[in-house]
């Protein structure tokens, strides 16, 4: 895409945390937005905050987990704009359980699979029909960095498959020699509530689940990391770049070395070791560069 001003950018998990970054980054180049979440009252507070700035900004709640949900919100944006440009499959949850993935609940991988991944299976089938009626068009899955590495328990699994799902995307969308860009985003870490993904639990609130200690310990490592991350709308400006650059990989950090080493890893035949743990220094080092 060679310009954002006057495209409409449908955002997915719009309210808060990366959604909203990037809603503010395309408005700020001049595009419409859709913003749709789950939770309403955080959703309304995002478009009443792009509208004072000036944007041109539609608000829909909907569950991407969902189909009939993500179809209907395509509707709403179609009703709304008669059309889209820049699709963002951003809504995502942390989840996750203390233990093995073996001994993960059915309803665990039920609800982060639904959510991470089938969210995005949704959103591509009811708007890139839409997006290949336009003369230009783009797609941004919102992966992680988990899905760039081994472990991260069932979110890294979905991650995984986002990741491999936009690689996918990409080879079709060539094939048929379309005008459908195709991005796959790699946050590390950036000051988001995504370790505060219970509060959208479809049971929430649920009853509590005894952690082990050491869990606990890593949760809250992850939250200090999470509270000193890259600001969102940080994320929002790269991703922005990366729609005009056309670039598939999008990486908030420089940690490549992490990537080269597992790609390493799988070439040389090594077992997969993964990154250094995260009281090991390195993560503070990557975490301030």
């Amino acid at each position: 895409m060679k310009t954002l001003r006057d495209r409409v950018a449908v955002v997915t998990g719009g309210a808060s945390g990366i959604g909203l970054g990037m809603a503010q980054a395309f408005a700020a180049q001049g595009a419409r937005l859709v913003l749709a979440d789950v939770e309403k009252a955080a959703l309304d507070e995002a478009v009443a905050g792009l509208e004072a700035e000036g944007a041109t900004v539609k608000g829909f709640v909907c569950d991407v987990s969902d189909a009939a949900a993500v179809a209907r919100l395509a509707e709403q944006t179609l009703e709304a704009f008669g059309g889209a440009h820049v699709l963002c499959n951003n809504a995502g949850v942390a989840g996750g359980s203390p233990g093995g993935l073996w001994e993960a609940p059915l309803d665990e991988w039920d609800w982060v699979l639904g959510v991470n991944l089938m969210g995005v299976v949704h959103g591509l089938r009811s708007f890139v029909p839409i997006l290949l009626q336009q003369e230009e068009g783009h797609v941004v899955n919102t992966a992680s960095m988990a899905g760039l590495m081994p472990g991260a328990g069932i979110y890294g699994v979905s991650k995984h498959a986002v990741v491999a799902m936009s690689e996918g995307l990409w080879r079709d969308l060539r094939a048929r020699e379309t005008k459908v860009g195709v991005s796959v985003l790699c946050p590390g870490w950036v000051r988001t509530r995504i370790a505060e993904s219970d509060r959208n639990r479809p049971e929430a609130p649920r009853e509590p689940v005894e952690v082990p200690p050491e869990a606990e310990m890593m949760r809250k490592i992850v939250e200090g990391f999470i509270e000193r991350g890259k600001d969102p709308r940080e994320v929002g400006d790269l991703v922005a770049h990366c729609i005009l650059e056309d670039r598939f990989y999008v990486l908030t950090h420089p940690w490549e070395s992490m990537v080269r080493a597992r790609m390493e890893d799988i070439l040389e035949g090594r077992d997969p070791v993964g990154a250094p743990p995260p009281d090991a220094g390195e993560w503070s080092e990557m975490l301030e560069r």
